[in-house]
């Protein structure tokens, strides 16, 4: 049993962590099922049998629901290792993660139906508001929507997403006359993928696609407040550090994670490349040239400072809470800015990488082209866009940053 004393300790080594070892050894299992993720736009079955016995679908659970109740390091090093073998892999389970973690805010009946013992709870969806509305009957609501990027929707077995309810055909207002949304989790089986909805240039295989619900029956104890902020410390109920964590040790830093584990991946490939590989009209090796030398140092440097700053960040939150104190909004600006940066910095580390693997970088069967697609297609997404910056930089301005870092 693991004592209060290392319940508020960060492991000193994430790496040596069985879970984290486990995503390390299945790198080569993914990289063989890369096509048939890519052509299929979803995990085969035999993946995700490999990731619900290694755990990767308890990682953020609490151990009185079966979970591995990780710390936030441990989880975006799983993560980031995953996504090294494919990106598609990596976004997916980090998505699912944090959807996990969203539900654990619904009434207990609802998350103990839902992390029901023996149950390979696998959630995809979509947290941000809007999608659905929802007519009140007894016992909860008919609810019907479309909602987009349903990520991993193919291997799911719940979907998460947002509605209004309507009173009288207008949508239910707070007392201040705002809108209101709720969350729903439905089972997979009442939600239908729209085919065709996920036709893009990278992260092929999450299946993100559009989904929909047609008048279907929503139990209440499903249900929950959406208040506008990704996961309103409505988890917060669950003991232990990890449970008790600002949203920012989480959101951000999870795609953060996706995209510097891709990253990774680039250089990784242009170093093997640049083994091989001589240049039309050259006489030596890609390796031997000062200017693929100083890129693939440049690129190793920019990646490393970028993951070593949204660490720390992270880190001095786990440390704030473990030791009974709130938390500052400088201290969570930082963390979500510090994902950004290591988002920021894992573009121009692989930005590098794909300009020095000359010809073959567009080669479409490329393994640099792949990551270069993968990459800024995880780059594109709102959780660590630029508009981060001044959010950021008005709170250490002393001004109001608004609603976002709560």
């Amino acid at each position: 049993m693991q004592t209060i004393a290392e319940e508020t300790c960060l492991p000193v080594d994430i790496d040596a962590q069985p879970v984290v070892q486990a995503a390390a050894a299945l790198q080569p299992v993914i990289r063989s099922y890369q096509e048939e993720i890519e052509r299929e736009q979803r995990m085969p079955k035999a993946l995700v049998e490999q990731f619900h016995a290694a755990g990767f679908y308890r990682l953020v659970i609490p151990r009185a629901l079966g979970g591995l109740q990780a710390d936030p390091l441990t989880y975006l090093r799983v993560v980031e290792l995953l996504a090294e073998g494919a990106g598609s892999v990596g976004w997916n389970l980090a998505n699912n993660s944090v959807g996990q973690l969203i539900t654990l805010g619904l009434p207990d009946e609802g998350v103990h139906e839902i992390y029901a013992p023996g149950s390979n709870t696998v959630l995809a969806g979509t947290a941000v508001q809007g999608g659905g509305q929802a007519v009140p009957v007894a016992g909860g609501y008919r609810v019907s929507g479309r909602w987009r990027f349903g990520s991993g929707c193919q291997e799911s077995s719940w979907m998460l997403g947002s509605f209004q309810i309507l009173d009288n055909g207008q949508p239910r207002r707070s007392p201040e006359g705002t809108s209101l949304f709720w969350r729903g989790v439905f089972p997979r089986a009442e939600a239908q993928a729209v085919a065709g909805s996920w036709d893009v240039a990278g992260l092929r295989g999450t299946g993100s696609f559009d989904w929909t619900v047609d008048d279907v029956f929503l139990p209440e104890r499903r249900t929950m407040v959406h208040a506008g902020a990704p996961l309103d410390n409505q988890w917060q109920r669950w003991p232990g550090v990890t449970y008790a964590l600002p949203a920012q040790a989480w959101i951000g830093p999870h795609h953060s994670a996706v995209i510097t584990g891709i990253a990774r991946a680039g250089i990784d490939a242009l170093i093997e490349l640049a083994g091989g590989k001589t240049p039309r009209g050259r006489t030596g090796l890609l390796c031997e040239s000062p200017q693929v030398q100083d890129a693939v140092g440049r690129a190793d440097a920019i990646l490393n400072a970028g993951r070593v700053y949204r660490n720390a960040m992270i880190a001095a939150l786990w440390h704030t809470v473990a030791a009974g104190q709130e938390t500052t909004l400088e201290q969570r600006a930082r963390c979500r800015l510090a994902a950004v940066y290591a988002a920021d910095s894992a573009r121009e580390a692989m930005d590098l990488m794909y300009r020095y693997g000359g010809s073959t970088s567009f080669q479409r069967t490329s393994r640099l082209a792949e990551c270069w697609r993968d990459l800024h297609v995880v780059g594109q997404t709102v959780t660590i866009a630029p508009e981060w910056y001044p959010i950021g930089g008005r709170a250490y301005l002393g001004m109001d940053p608004g609603p976002r870092l709560r």
